[in-house]
């Protein structure tokens, strides 16, 4: 293998793979399933005298994508349903019209390509669609523009279908959004605060039009996969702090039935502006804010506000009431936790772009034991980069 040595020739070898067995395992499970399903039922209906074979061979490049790469834009429920249909109406087309079957196959790879690009649903294996439109033989030419609709459009929503139920269940997203605006938590125009001083969605949107090439991964997963580099090169930076490190440990917590007058007692008492509620085993069910309240007082003027909150505070005497009593019929549910071994920069994302102000704490039996706020979150980031910093100074003195 002495000629693999050469820089060239050793620069077109394939990665290392990094995806783990068990995802392998379920990519091809996945495509026996959707094989087997979208022939069988194809055939089921179809019956005995469908002019046309039940399965088309494209198929099995459709399931490579929509199983094997389910995140890739080539694999969206778009790009397999219109760039299946759409090849395969210019393929019989072209089969009609252009005597050469040669001509008639590379004019319907020309134009597939064209149409697809065109219509945003490029999908590799269309191509082969368009192919077999052509060169499929007698029993596809005899089927004419019905060989679209039957088996091409059935085919591909049989996949299509087996796709979204297998993927889903089977943890992997599907389908995943092309989009790549991240909401901001207040409704402003803002963009959400990780993207003022990082790269923003615009900004890959250049690179992405100077790179001029079709990427087989969405903008929405690069962009992704841009923020989780940035957080591991910031935890690589300022070390592993734990949330069990920072976080407040005397926590004033509630109940399902706390009554509503206790709960915002509390946290006026002690200055709170969110109390974690907790079942009988200190597990978190949701989460009460200062926000809860004031939104179930249906509050509509400044003048309304005592007398508003005063109603939604006071206990009905009756065993029925309208309006809620305790607080499980205002909290936050399910509210959203941390292990007390999270590292803190994980915590970055989650209370600046998803608004959160307050996240509970839990051990590894689920058990409430802390509570970690922005303001914690922000002096423990500025201690430990400033005490990397101090170190980095001392450093050249020492030497």
């Amino acid at each position: 293998m002495y000629f693999l040595q050469h820089p060239w020739l050793r620069s077109l070898l394939p990665s290392v793979a990094l995806v783990g067995q068990r995802e392998r395992l379920r990519s091809g499970a996945g495509a026996l399933l959707g094989i087997l399903l979208t022939g069988l039922l194809s055939a089921a209906l179809l019956g005995p005298t469908a002019t046309a074979a039940a399965l088309i061979a494209p198929m099995g490049a459709s399931a490579v994508l929509l199983f094997g790469v389910p995140a890739s834009p080539l694999a969206q429920p778009w790009s397999i349903t219109g760039g299946n249909l759409v090849s395969a109406l210019i393929g019989v087309t072209c089969a009609k019209f252009i005597g050469s079957p040669f001509q008639a196959a590379a004019a319907a790879i020309f134009f597939a390509i064209g149409a697809m690009f065109a219509l945003r649903c490029l999908h590799p294996p269309s191509g082969a669609v368009a192919l077999t439109a052509v060169l499929g033989g007698p029993a596809v030419h005899a089927s004419g523009y019905d060989f679209v609709l039957a088996p091409v459009g059935l085919n591909t929503l049989v996949l299509l279908l087996v796709a979204l139920v297998y993927n889903n269940a089977t943890g992997r997203r599907y389908p995943h959004s092309q989009q790549l605006e991240t909401a901001h938590p207040h409704l402003t125009n803002d963009v959400v605060p990780m993207a003022r001083l990082g790269f923003t969605p615009s900004d890959l949107q250049a690179v992405l039009k100077e790179y001029n090439q079709v990427l087989d991964v969405s903008a929405d997963d690069l962009a992704d996969l841009f923020s989780k580099t940035e957080m591991h090169a910031l935890r690589r930076v300022i070390g592993d702090t734990k949330c069990v490190d920072v976080m407040s440990k005397d926590i004033v917590s509630v109940e399902f039935a706390t009554e509503l007058q206790e709960a915002w007692a509390l946290m006026h008492r002690h200055r709170l502006q969110a109390l974690p509620v907790l079942n009988r085993a200190r597990h978190v069910v949701g989460i009460v804010t200062r926000t809860d309240f004031l939104r179930h007082a249906n509050l509509t003027d400044a003048a309304s506000i005592t007398s508003r909150m005063r109603t939604l505070l006071r206990r009905t005497p009756h065993t029925h009431s309208d309006k809620p009593e305790v607080v499980g019929q205002i909290m936050g549910s399910p509210a959203k936790t941390v292990l007390d071994s999270t590292p803190i920069v994980e915590l970055v994302p989650l209370m600046s772009n998803s608004g959160l102000h307050h996240v509970p704490v839990v051990d590894a039996q689920r058990k409430l034991v802390g509570m970690v706020t922005q303001t914690d979150l922000i002096a423990a980031l500025y201690e430990t980069n400033l005490a990397k910093l101090s170190e980095a100074r001392a450093r050249p003195s020492e030497m």
